[in-house]
């Protein structure tokens, strides 16, 4: 048995790239039995992140889909359409992340899945609102961090529009489909019904920017604009010391107060511009031009053991690379090796949640292309001259390893 907290549940994968993968990844490490079908060129992912051991086996793929099994089926031919409904009819779960009258050109709206399975949870995760003027638009993580307000935040903060380096619109999307998934499997162990579930990437993002940043045009009529200012302040960011940088954030009345006895200015606590909390916020770059002539003073080692002296919360930057030798993630095992049967030794992170009734025990490398194919039509009841011959219409693809 896998074990986890999701040991039982099925979910049939239908999603690409990074949104849906990462959702159902998570629900996968955590005990879920995830089914990714696959066309017969694979996920996008496999072959979009540079050098690979093998093709279409990229390290961000491997980092999305471990704990998985994957299925190819062309939907376009009945009997992979059939093998899918078979598939629908067992699962607990389905998640996609097409835009919507794509899934109901493929049968696969929720009134045609419903009709399969009324008990199954039907997640969707796309662009924008159905509602909406948007609704058909296509839709990619830059897109979502352009329109949605992110990259406004680097504008006014550095001078010019630019995207977070990483796709943050994707994860957190991601992240919302796992919670929305997971209330939905409590609602029907209450209710006994399925549901349908709509997750759009823009307003999600929207509503992620403005939870601070609406700011004061939170009032109506406005108290002023928007943006908070402590966030968007050009010197908002890690502060250079004499060899380096180093983050730091005193906000507290108690470390703000250490901070300065610690940078040898104790007569700042009086000072009307930082002695309350909102002082210094009204002032934050005044108290950010402080922070930022003390620290180049001394090494960030020098600073770090002052601050922890005094429980003022301060860490190192760093690299990337230096992430990976962090030694803190060392003493919790975080990185681990494990060895691929097609990729040979690979770096892989452990959850970093713990759970005291226990997490999945068996680790599943991500898969080949159509690796569980057969193994999962056995499943619904396929027999192997029927496998066979699905096999050599193109319909599957028998991608077992040491097969070929």
């Amino acid at each position: 048995m896998a074990g986890g907290p999701l040991e039982g549940v099925r979910v049939v994968d239908l999603t690409s790239v990074v949104v849906g993968p990462l959702a159902t990844q998570i629900l996968a490490d955590h005990g879920a039995d995830v089914i990714k079908v696959e066309s017969k060129t694979g996920d996008l992912v496999r072959n979009l992140n540079g050098k690979s051991v093998t093709p279409a086996m990229g390290a961000k793929f491997l980092h999305l889909n471990r704990n998985k099994r994957s299925i190819v089926l062309d939907l376009k031919q009945p009997a992979g359409y059939a093998a899918l409904k078979q598939l629908l009819a067992r699962a607990d779960v389905m998640i996609w992340n097409n835009r919507p009258p794509s899934m109901a050109r493929m049968k696969l709206a929720y009134a045609d899945v419903r009709a399969i399975n009324p008990r199954i949870i039907y997640c969707g995760m796309f662009g924008f609102g159905q509602d909406g003027r948007y609704r058909d638009k296509p839709a990619y993580d830059t897109i979502i961090q352009g329109s949605g307000g992110m990259s406004a935040l680097h504008h006014r903060a550095m001078g010019e529009p630019r995207f977070v380096p990483m796709v943050v619109a994707d994860k957190v999307t991601g992240l919302i489909a796992v919670q929305m998934i997971a209330m939905a499997l409590y609602g029907r162990e209450r209710t006994g019904e399925g549901c349908s579930i709509e997750i759009p990437m823009f307003e999600n993002m929207v509503k992620f920017v403005l939870e601070e940043h609406m700011y004061l045009k939170t009032f109506v009529p406005p108290l002023g604009e928007t943006g908070d200012p402590r966030l968007i302040d050009p010197l908002g960011k890690p502060t250079p010391t004499s060899d380096g940088w180093i983050c730091i954030s005193a906000n507290t009345q108690k470390q703000v107060f250490a901070f300065f006895d610690a940078i040898g200015r104790p007569e700042l606590k009086t000072d009307p511009r930082f002695s309350t909390v909102p002082a210094r916020f009204a002032n934050v770059k005044d108290y950010f031009e402080v922070r930022r002539e003390a620290l180049k003073t001394k090494t960030t080692a020098e600073w770090l053991e002052i601050f922890d002296g005094v429980d003022i919360p301060a860490m190192p930057y760093h690299t990337l690379d230096e992430v990976l030798d962090d030694p803190h993630l060392a003493d919790i095992g975080f990185f681990e090796l494990k060895d691929h049967p097609t990729e040979g030794r690979t770096r892989n992170m452990r959850l970093p949640n713990k759970w005291s009734t226990g997490v999945r025990q068996e680790w599943n490398p991500a898969p080949k292309l159509g690796q569980h194919s057969v193994e999962i039509l056995r499943e619904i009841g396929c027999s192997d001259a029927e496998i066979e011959a699905m096999v050599a219409a193109g319909t599957t693809l028998d991608g077992r390893i040491g097969r070929h």
